[in-house]
This record gives C-alpha cells, structure tokens and sequence, in this order.
C-alpha cells in the first residue's frame, strides 16, 4: 500500500466520522498515510465499538486524535480546533475536510399520527448538515490549518433534487449543502482549497434506515442499477481518497454522482 500523504504530514479533519460513509473514509484515507480528526456525537452504550474502530485505524500507522462533541456548538469547535493545532504541530496540515454529518429531521409535512414539519425542524437539520460545513471551512482556514492545496468534501445525495416523504428537511439542507460547496469553491480558491460534494448512491446505513420507507429505496435501487447492486461506503470512500490525491486538483465546485449509474436510469 503507498502511503503518500505521510511525507506531507497531512491530516483529515472528519465530521461524522464514527460510523458509515465517514468511517469507511477515515480507513482508506489512514491506509494511505493520512493522520485523522474524528469529531462524531454518540452515546457512551456505543464507545466500546467506536474506540475499537478507532485503535484499528491506529494500528494502520497513522495519528488519530477523537472528539465526542457537538460539532455545530461555535465554542466546542474553537475548543477543537485549538487542540488540533497542538496535536498537528507546525509541520501538520488539513489535506481534508470532509463532512459526513448526517442530523435531519425526517418528519413528514402532513401526518395523522405523529408531529408534523416545523420551522425549527428545518433550521436544526439546515445548521447541522449544511451550515457546518461552512462554519467548518472558515474556522480552520482563519486558524491557517489548512495544506496549500487542501480539499472540502461533503455528501450529498438524489433527495437534494428529488422529493422523497419525510425527506424535505434533509433535502432542503442537501440543496443548501451544494450551493454553499459551489461558493467555497469558487470564494475560497484564492487559498487553494478544492469543493466537491459526492451525491453517494442508496448506502445501506443507519442514516439510511432511519428514513421511512428506506426498504423501497433500497429495492427500487437494486433494479435500476447497471451492476444490480447499492452502493457501499468502500465505494464511497475509494472517491474521498481519489479527491485528496494531487490529480485530482482541477475538481472543484463538482457535484459527483458516485453511485454505479443508478442516476442515469
């Protein structure tokens, strides 16, 4: 395995990196020589199983440092940001942020069951999956955290386009997530930094599962795929690492299905 991000020094910074799509991309991006910040948010009955995905990465050579706080709070980021700089020392940079927060709201507009959509339902699930990313890229940037070439990378997905029941808070934040990757990538070009989303194909995750319904995604995907399969994080995570390597420069501002042509069906 050629480690080439480990002469550099680089680091990933990963929000939402403790399970699914940001996990499979913190073992890829550690295989390759990258060191890693995890900041994820979860219930101590699930640390045993998070610490022990933790040490594996370790044992692939590489740094990990965790933080288990709320990735949205502006003074625990400070906090973080502050004790990633120790950790990196002068020599270290952010290579990557990628950001895999999956908090949405998935109540339905109209129900005769349960509660409906309200306003600040949208606002929580907009500052956590869309905003952050944003309040993210400034903070490490005026922390001058980031490598000279560094890549923003975020997950996107068909809902952002599409409506699905239940889904219109996630689908508003997606929507919002891209625009604000396209003017990072067009802003924040002057420092060098690179913004893409990946709209990830239908992934069977927790996120996923939560979704009501998730059962029929997950069949009517198999059919319309070419290869007559989901999507798995790996793959996902094959397309993070690819974005961080220095071929990959002249991406920027893309919004990149990965997800085995299920979207041209």
């Amino acid at each position: 395995m050629v480690k080439e991000f480990a002469s550099h020094q680089y680091w990933a910074v990963v929000l939402g990196g403790s399970s699914g799509l940001g996990l499979a991309a913190v073992r890829k991006l550690a295989e390759h020589g990258m060191n890693i910040c995890i900041v994820h948010r979860d219930p101590r009955i699930d640390m045993e199983k998070i610490n022990a995905a933790f040490e594996a990465v370790r044992a692939k050579g590489v740094r990990l440092i965790s933080f288990n706080a709320d990735a949205i709070n502006p003074e625990k980021r400070a906090e973080i940001l502050l004790q990633l700089k120790e950790q990196m020392t002068e020599s270290g940079k952010v290579r990557c942020l990628l950001h895999s927060i999956a908090r949405g709201n998935l109540k339905a507009m109209v129900s005769e069951k349960g509660p409906v959509l309200g306003l600040d339902d949208f606002r929580l699930t907009m500052e956590g999956m869309a905003f952050s990313l944003y309040e993210w890229t400034q903070g490490l940037a005026d922390s001058g955290l980031f490598a000279p070439d560094a890549r923003i990378i975020s997950f996107t997905s068909e809902g952002s386009s599409k409506a699905w029941k239940h889904y219109a808070a996630v689908s508003a934040a997606k929507a919002a997530l891209e625009a604000i990757t396209r003017n990072i990538a067009l802003e924040y070009a002057a420092q060098g930094l690179r913004a893409n989303c990946i709209q990830a194909g239908i992934t069977n995750t927790r996120s996923l599962q939560m979704i009501p319904g998730s059962e029929q995604l997950i069949s009517y995907d198999k059919t319309r795929n070419p290869f007559q399969r989901l999507t798995t994080p790996e793959d996902i995570a094959n397309v993070v690492y690819l974005l961080c390597k220095d071929e990959a420069a002249w991406i920027n501002g893309a919004i990149i299905p990965v997800d085995g042509g299920s979207h041209i069906s």
